[in-house]
């Protein structure tokens, strides 16, 4: 009788080839969760850091902070010491860089916004007008810390006698192309850069460009036979208060004699980008230790202030929120 010749599976270096493949499997299984631990422990590791790196900021600035207030004296132009008492906004005057002169300091939650747009207007009369407007484009609640406007022109000009000039709000700030630009160029030309700050402000603004007589209707650049094309491009920086993150402080530097402190001038910088609070960062009180909770006894009656952040880099995110506390007192306002 023949011996049966029973098939096990083919071998591969003593192994069989299901046992290849399992063993394959199994090791594939223990390398992806070593690789998930890995990459877990390399983001715990990072936002740990993180969350650090913001503690340790938002310390050195409370620090920075208490010891600015506790020196709160008066304004060189003579405005008390506090200027403004809110629960996420402190205004006072200080001397904070040891020149002999009190700064005006802010320090408030925000978020700054910016943006830009850009519109032209032509027209086709001789000696003729045209105007855009530039409306809501400011957050309901921001507050417009800068805005900048880049005006171009194209047109019948070339002669010192042909020009257009230019109105902000009614006002004129400029006169446009009076030198400098050649007749129907077919470009852009006598760029001009306004600040338009004050002008805009209340989120709108109104410009025109007015040609005089000189300037004919016979330029073919993007629109037949006009006299004058403008070009107009804003941009700008908003604040607005309350919302985000950031913990910010502005400066303004006293200027001119007798001494003034212009809010176009305030320098703002970040303290802190993760500040949480839901309960107020400055909390106000009496020389009895009693809160102020109204104006005007904010202004008048603080002698002794509560300085308090939530920090996290990560509000979805163990270990949770650190709280920073410090109690100031304002040392030249104790007796009075």
């Amino acid at each position: 009788m023949q011996p049966q010749n029973h098939i096990r599976g083919s071998r591969v270096g003593g192994f069989t080839l299901i046992e290849m493949i399992v063993a394959i499997f199994v090791f594939t299984l223990i390398f992806g969760a070593l690789m998930s631990a890995i990459v877990m422990i390399y983001r715990t590791e990072g936002y740990s850091t993180d969350q650090a790196s913001a503690i340790n900021e938002a310390r050195r600035g409370v620090d920075i902070m208490a010891e600015e207030i506790r020196k709160a004296r008066y304004g060189d132009d003579g405005s008390y010491p506090i200027e403004k008492g809110a629960g996420k906004e402190f205004v006072f005057y200080s001397d904070i860089d040891n020149d002999g002169d009190a700064e005006r300091v802010r320090y408030f939650l925000a978020t700054v916004n910016s943006g830009t747009d850009l519109t032209q207007c032509v027209t086709t009369a001789r000696g003729g007008s045209c105007s855009v407007t530039f409306a809501n484009f400011l957050s309901p609640t921001g507050i417009l810390k800068s805005a900048q406007l880049v005006v171009s022109t194209e047109g019948y000009y070339g002669v010192t006698s042909r020009y257009s000039e230019l109105y902000a709000n009614s006002t004129k700030i400029a006169n446009m192309c009076a030198s400098g630009c050649t007749q129907c160029a077919g470009t852009w030309q006598g760029t001009q850069t306004f600040d338009v700050t004050s002008y805009a402000a209340d989120g709108t603004l109104q410009l025109v460009m007015d040609s005089n007589n000189s300037v004919k209707n016979v330029c073919p650049w993007q629109t037949a036979n006009h006299a004058m094309l403008a070009t107009f491009a804003l941009s700008w920086v908003e604040e607005i208060p309350e919302l985000g993150n950031e913990l910010r402080k502005g400066v303004t530097e006293p200027t001119g004699n007798p001494p003034s402190y212009p809010i176009d001038d305030e320098q703002s910088t970040v303290i802190t980008t993760y500040v949480r609070n839901a309960p107020p960062i400055f909390t106000y009180y009496d020389e009895n230790g009693d809160q102020i909770t109204s104006d005007p006894s904010i202004l008048t009656d603080t002698k002794m202030m509560r300085l308090f952040m939530v920090i996290n880099v990560d509000v979805n995110r163990a270990p949770g929120d650190y709280e920073l506390e410090q109690y100031v007192q304002l040392r030249n306002l104790k007796g009075e």
